[in-house]
């Protein structure tokens, strides 16, 4: 007998640690699961599209959206504010579909606790300095915010064992095929 609800997986971990092009292979390679987008009040970088990439939201468009608890989880991240708005994810989920959010730490940990039973993958650079080389070559973003995101990442790192899986992202395609593992397993899981 099949679930008929869907399940949600969570990739999280600090920024430029990959999690945006895992993510974006996992979703062509399986099927029947689809990412959330999130909402966000940071500026568009080049090349992303409103209801693709992001929501864009003024601060005060997030704040009403808050107040009216339109999100399954928020949180404000380097100055900006980041959240899962929850109409959709419910559609996907009541429909038996598999619902992906990409996001961070700290939504992860409100996710766990509105929603016990998600799976939570913490993604991980092999290193620390690995991590800030990965942040400064992007170059999307002054050298005063990737300091800002590096300090978060310290504290991020320390959070791993509030989470199921912990895949490291040291060669790329290892790192795809161990989130596909790990969600092929979970759609196999009986308890």
């Amino acid at each position: 007998m099949a679930n008929t609800k869907g399940k949600v997986f969570v990739i999280t971990g600090p920024s430029g640690v990959g999690k945006g092009t895992i993510v974006e292979q996992v979703l062509k390679k399986i099927d029947n699961i689809y990412l959330s987008v999130s909402a966000t009040t940071r500026q568009r970088r080049e090349g992303e599209k409103e209801g693709v990439n992001y929501f864009y939201k003024t601060k005060e468009e997030f704040q009403k959206m808050i107040s009216s608890n339109e999100f399954l989880e928020w949180a404000e991240f380097a100055g900006d504010y980041y959240g899962s708005p929850k109409f959709s994810i419910n559609n996907y989920l009541s429909c038996g579909k598999d619902v992906l959010l990409e996001i961070e730490v700290q939504g992860a940990k409100q996710i766990k606790e509105k929603c016990p039973e998600s799976i939570l993958i913490f993604l991980a650079p092999p290193s620390f300095e690995a991590l800030e080389e990965r942040l400064i070559k992007r170059q999307t973003e002054l050298i005063e915010k990737v300091k800002v995101r590096l300090k978060k990442a310290r504290e991020e790192m320390k959070e791993t064992k509030l989470f199921h899986y912990l895949v490291v992202n040291d060669r790329l395609n290892e790192a795809i095929d161990n989130v596909i593992s790990i969600i092929r397993a979970e759609r196999c899981r009986i308890k």
